[in-house]
């Protein structure tokens, strides 16, 4: 209910405000890629038993938007990717992590293709990173206050603002159970004139994600930690085995 009073108060602000303004929605979500259709949804999870230590894949969800309107290039997903990489590969339950390219993972293509993938890389487990930003223009000239749901995050901001949430879901493949998840956000506030303004909005798009993943970093290495002790713990629902 909360969520919606915010959307209305987001509507009417913009409503009221009389200036030419923009919002610029750019996402990847796990959510399309795995649940596409009711079938999948409704598939039973099945008992997940892991066998150590785990191979571990890392990608990107897929998204629909073109690489010329990505907010992150091919290099800046890949370098993404790595850092994450490295934080896995602290742990000793970790036998190796393979980066998947983002060729191999298709739009809505589900735990069917997740299965191909298993095959493909001799994996057990994936690291699926997605992404959500919104970037709010107003070019009048008064700014204005207003409020956007990103992910499962609502942000408040002004003038030329960008909200941006990562979140890194791991998965059991062959059960399709979710194992943890680790999420960052930002929330980056701009004040260009409009002379310069697709050049600063493009720099606060990628302020936005390093400091995003600042803080999904610092999350995951808490939510492995967490994990880790799952493993070990005799009363933890995972099942493993060596």
């Amino acid at each position: 209910m909360n969520l919606l009073k915010a959307l209305i108060i987001s509507m009417l602000l913009t409503t009221a405000s009389g200036c030419i303004s923009t919002t610029k929605h750019i996402n990847s979500s796990v959510v399309d890629y795995l649940y596409n259709d009711e079938k999948e949804t409704n598939q039973p999870l099945r008992q997940t038993k892991l066998k150590l230590p785990l191979k571990i894949g890392i990608a990107f969800a897929p998204t629909n938007v073109s690489a010329t309107r990505s907010p992150i290039t091919k290099p800046e997903k890949i370098q993404l990717l790595e850092q994450i990489a490295d934080k896995f590969r602290d742990y000793e339950f970790v036998d190796k992590l393979e980066v998947i390219p983002a060729a191999y993972l298709r739009t809505k293509g589900g735990f069917d293709n997740l299965k191909q993938i298993r095959k493909m890389y001799d994996i057990d487990v994936i690291a699926l990173v997605s992404y959500d930003q919104v970037q709010f223009t107003d070019e009048g000239a008064l700014s204005m206050t207003y409020l956007t749901i990103v992910g499962a995050y609502l942000f408040s901001g002004e003038k030329n603002d960008t909200s941006t949430l990562l979140d890194t879901t791991i998965y059991d493949i062959k059960s399709r159970k979710l194992l943890f998840r680790a999420p960052g956000s930002s929330n980056v506030k701009g004040r260009s004139t409009p002379i310069n303004l697709s050049e600063a909005l493009r720099e606060d798009s990628l302020k936005g994600f390093t400091l995003a993943t600042q803080d999904m970093i610092k999350n995951l290495q808490d939510e492995l930690a967490k994990f880790r002790n799952k493993l070990t713990n005799k009363d933890s629902k995972i099942n493993v085995s060596d």
